[in-house]
């Protein structure tokens, strides 16, 4: 499990499960940490996908289902051990979305809260018309990444750096621009749906996710633009929302 999953804290005695899904070209780490943060009571795994950090010499994976079935493959067993919640920003929010629709037409797992950020619904129209930007060229792909605000300007003036950065990002926005996903003709799940969002950020739909559950939906703006999560105050906000709704679901799970 180790080779997919980064988990800075083990808690064996944790009541649920955070599980955490890395945005475009990125890896575990920010994801990880949030387990030195989070109360006891909440064990974080964090995704770790091929192409990058301990496993920068896998090949990228160039679909959606293979996230799935790779993520699903090393964590069903835990997952049958306790509560668990799902989070996911911007790509992080798709692969969240996929992971769990299959979770419970596979298996009848359902997460007890589902946590998406800076991502419309995969079928809204919103995101079917979006434009592809892994298709870009390097000059233009890397203009646009500024324009969305997040990478550190350090990361973009250092070509080598760069070199090993664009392939990554490039390749997660193939999986999620030829993720293909029909709105449901009901609700797939029943548990709770949160969105968050950054209110610099371009316009996502996200009431459109509404309809992937019969639970509770909630949508939380926050200040800043596309990585407004990784503002310290914003990150607060969102990991004490976390704990609160994750806790509350624990008892009515019990």
């Amino acid at each position: 499990m180790e080779k997919v999953i980064s988990c800075f804290k083990k808690s064996p005695d944790a009541v649920a499960r955070l599980i955490c899904f890395p945005w475009a070209g990125g890896g575990s780490i920010h994801y990880a940490r949030w387990g030195n943060v989070l109360t006891s009571s909440i064990e974080v795994f964090a995704v770790k996908l091929p192409g990058r950090e301990s496993r920068a010499k896998e090949p990228f994976f160039e679909n959606m289902q293979q996230i799935v079935d790779e993520v699903i493959g090393v964590l069903l067993p835990v997952l049958k051990e306790k509560p668990f919640a799902l989070f996911g920003h911007s790509f992080g929010a798709f692969t969240g979305f996929a992971v769990a629709d299959a979770l419970k037409r596979r298996h009848n797992l359902e997460p007890v809260h589902i946590f998406l950020s800076g991502a419309s619904a995969p079928y809204s129209e919103t995101r079917t018309k979006a434009p592809k930007r892994s298709e870009l060229s390097d000059d233009d792909f890397l203009k646009w990444l500024v324009s969305i605000g997040g990478t550190p300007p350090e990361l973009l003036a250092n070509p080598e750096v760069l070199k090993l950065f664009l392939p990554a990002l490039k390749a997660d926005l193939h999986v999620v621009e030829n993720y293909r996903c029909h709105q449901p003709d009901g609700p797939l799940l029943c548990c709770p749906v949160t969105c968050f969002d950054g209110k610099e950020d371009v316009p996502h739909d996200l009431r459109a996710w509404k309809s992937i559950t019969s639970g509770d939906f909630t949508v939380r703006m926050l200040d800043g633009a596309h990585f407004y999560l990784k503002e310290s105050n914003n990150e607060k906000t969102i990991l004490d929302y976390i704990t609160k709704q994750v806790e509350t679901s624990e008892m009515d799970y019990l």
